[in-house]
């Protein structure tokens, strides 16, 4: 985890970051801002590849649940729809925090092997520097390292889910990486410091694949017997239930606890083997961001198993 000492500066840095509104919004702004509804927090599992957009059908509870219950979540559609979206996915693994920082950026179709209209995809969705400076800030000021990057383009980790919770494109969108370590409190210290953007209307999303992503487990489930899979399938219900007790716990500090020993769950290396678990992280932010308050759950079937969505309002 890369941190500076906390140092009282850095605190003094914070404090004057919170004094002041965050500058996506013009000094012109109504008085309505003082009400403006807190975003919400949401960890979605984006599916496989670009596959929840060509059409799977293993994919349709998946697809039908992004393109739904999530935008009632974020209030699309609505005044209280988000300002933003700060978008922390899995597919980008950094040592230090990482913040895509230009006004707009192209695609990066992080996969091989699919259908060439899978290479034609679009998301005309407008980036923010103003609000990745904010994200920098809010990050440096806990004592994070992060930096600014105009140059990548956003990953499947985020044009295939934005595609399908808001296909308008027209909300403002800053992608951050996870960090290249399994500590769950590295993540959640994030998430902690990302939260103050929630009282400014910028959601916050986790992209990922939390409840199980083992891709040689996942492709040998066909070949296997019904029993063999059932076998399967019945260890990762396990995990998920051991990571979903300790996701909804309503105290973030209970819940941080819970989560810094998430390899001792059932069958954690199972569902995320050992050095390729960075599908889970972008929860831990969330989860980090959420703060106290339980977290709603629901799950949906992909392929035959269960994978969750979490969320904090």
């Amino acid at each position: 985890m890369q941190l500076h000492n906390r140092t009282s500066a850095a605190f003094l840095s914070a404090a004057r970051l919170f004094q002041q509104p965050l500058s996506l919004f013009s000094s012109n702004q109504t008085s309505s801002s003082t009400t403006m509804t807190r975003a919400p927090v949401i960890a979605v599992c984006h599916g496989g590849g670009p596959l929840p957009l060509l059409g799977d059908p293993g994919h349709a509870n998946l697809v039908e649940s992004m393109s739904t219950k999530v935008p009632e979540t974020l209030q699309l559609g609505t005044p209280n729809a988000p300002k933003a979206i700060v978008l922390v996915t899995a597919h980008w693994t950094t040592r230090a925090p990482k913040i895509s920082s230009a006004k707009t950026h192209k695609l990066y179709y992080d996969y091989s092997g699919f259908p060439p209209e899978s290479y034609r995809l679009r998301y005309d969705a407008p980036g923010s520097p103003e609000v990745a400076k904010q994200v920098f800030d809010l990050l440096q000021a806990a004592g994070f390292t992060p930096s600014m990057d105009e140059e990548r383009g956003w990953d499947h980790g985020v044009f295939v889910p934005l595609t399908l919770i808001n296909p308008k494109a027209d909300i403002p969108v800053v992608q951050i990486s996870v960090l290249n370590t399994e500590e769950a409190s590295a993540h959640f210290a994030m998430g902690r410091a990302l939260a103050p953007l929630r009282d400014q209307g910028i959601a916050i999303i986790g992209s990922g694949m939390p409840s199980f992503h083992n891709l040689r487990l996942m492709f040998s489930l066909p070949g296997r017997s019904q029993g063999d899979k059932a076998k399967v399938l019945n260890r990762i219900a396990l995990w998920s239930k051991d990571l979903t007790e300790a996701v909804c716990l309503e105290s973030s500090e209970k819940r941080e606890a819970k989560l810094k020993s998430w390899r001792g769950f059932k069958s954690g290396d199972e569902a995320h083997p050992p050095g390729m678990a960075e599908h889970l992280f972008p929860l831990f932010v969330c989860a980090g961001a959420g703060g106290d308050g339980k977290a709603h759950a629901h799950g949906d079937d992909l392929h035959g198993s269960e994978h969750f969505t979490y969320s904090w309002k």
